[in-house]
């Protein structure tokens, strides 16, 4: 029924949901649950592409890390743009035992910035930049240190 069918009321079924349906325990459910591996809570997305040469441009970005042209150096680079740039409001408290770390809830605000990183495929040394904008200029700057 977790596979199949969805409750009238909500995206997922809750372990209690499906147990009041079913007239069961909800523990039962939760034994279940784990036990083949169904975690109803958790979804994982997707994107298909509609590009029309996208399976040939697949096959050359592969082509090129399974069979690199001699002497190349293959970097894959990624950027990611408007991290927010956070700092607590005071300091946590460190680990000791019987208690974990802790942290405030609140913080303050500094702004956003931009990681630009990339991974030398032959050597696995991955190489990361933040920079205050994202703009072209930031980018080749970072690609130049590459």
């Amino acid at each position: 029924m977790t596979t199949q069918d969805r409750p009238k009321d909500s995206t997922h079924w809750t372990t209690r949901g499906l147990a009041k349906v079913l007239g069961i325990n909800h523990s039962f459910v939760i034994r279940v649950w784990r036990e083949v591996g169904l975690k109803p809570h958790l979804t994982k997305y997707f994107k298909v592409s509609n590009d029309s040469n996208f399976e040939e441009k697949l096959q050359g970005v592969v082509g090129l890390y399974l069979s690199p042209p001699e002497n190349a150096v293959i970097f894959y680079v990624d950027e990611k743009n408007s991290i927010q740039v956070l700092d607590r409001t005071q300091p946590g408290l460190p680990i000791k035992p019987g208690r974990c770390g802790t942290m405030t809830h609140d913080y303050k605000r500094n702004g956003t910035s931009t990681l630009f990183a990339a991974l030398n495929t032959l050597s696995g040394e991955v190489i990361g930049q933040c920079k205050k904008r994202h703009r072209h200029q930031e980018f080749l700057a970072f690609l130049k240190t590459v």
